[in-house]
């Protein structure tokens, strides 16, 4: 073959199957499913299921189109911050029945504006992290979680939208108020009930305990202080008095008797 044959084929085109397969390697990458876990995808909609199956943390690569994800039935003890914050698309997402006992304050950002439900019932949450849940607009299922229930559980209860499903299965593990463990909360909270009472009345009695205590301070110094004075004035009188008296002089001009 001529040197002109050798240079027509070393200038033609490379076969399109490698980039191909690189293409589709590179795009299996990006909806990559974590280990341990089925991503079916239906009409377009991804679903990441990852239940029972020992996790004992969030996985680092669930796919960033996810838009359903059950993480439940895990032994996940914590939610850290940013933990969901690349899955925008995010519709559902299921951590009950795992061993939650803390959330990270931005543990559910990038979630605020599309999460529909968020579930974490079964779990071992003893107080609600309002700034984790509080911005969002998902129903959130709290039920069967040993809530310690105390005024900050009340305020945290107002700004968050519940699930009418699950609401009544929210109950007292503990609470400031020992009439009321084991008992639903939010019966308590629609007959009137207030945790906050409680908290304002043992702030109100550790104030009077304080200004009392300084009452009676003041009170000691000022009759400490009267007594001494008295003290320092009983002593210059009798000083006073154990000095000679000094006889008095006649005025030689008055006349004689």
């Amino acid at each position: 073959m001529g040197p002109a044959g050798k240079q027509s084929l070393s200038s033609a085109p490379a076969p399109m199957g490698g980039s191909c397969l690189l293409l589709l390697f590179c795009l299996r990458l990006g909806t990559s499913c974590p280990q341990s876990c089925q991503c079916p995808d239906r009409d377009g909609a991804v679903a990441v299921h990852c239940s029972a199956s020992g996790l004992q943390e969030i996985p680092k690569d669930i796919p960033a189109n996810a838009v359903f994800l059950k993480l439940d039935a895990n032994k996940i003890a914590r939610v850290p911050n940013g933990a969901f914050q690349h899955l925008s698309q995010l519709r559902e997402l299921d951590l009950s029945q795992n061993a939650i006992e803390t959330i990270g304050p931005a543990a559910f950002s990038g979630l605020a504006g599309g999460l529909r439900l968020l579930d974490l019932s079964h779990n071992r949450i003893r107080r609600i992290p309002k700034d984790a849940l509080g911005k969002l607009s998902a129903k959130i299922r709290l039920s069967h979680n040993p809530l310690h229930c105390e005024c900050d559980l009340q305020e945290a209860l107002w700004e968050l939208k519940l699930d009418p499903d699950s609401v009544d299965e929210i109950a007292c593990h503990t609470s400031v108020q020992e009439e009321y463990v084991g008992k639903p909360l939010i019966q308590a909270l629609d007959a009137g009930v207030s945790f906050c009472s409680t908290h304002h009345k043992t702030t109100d009695v550790a104030m009077l305990v304080t200004m009392f205590g300084w009452f009676a301070m003041v009170i000691t110094y000022v009759v400490y202080y009267v007594r001494q004075n008295q003290e320092d004035a009983r002593r210059h009188l009798e000083y006073l008095k154990s000095l000679p008296s000094t006889p008095v002089s006649k005025d030689p001009l008055s006349p004689a008797s």
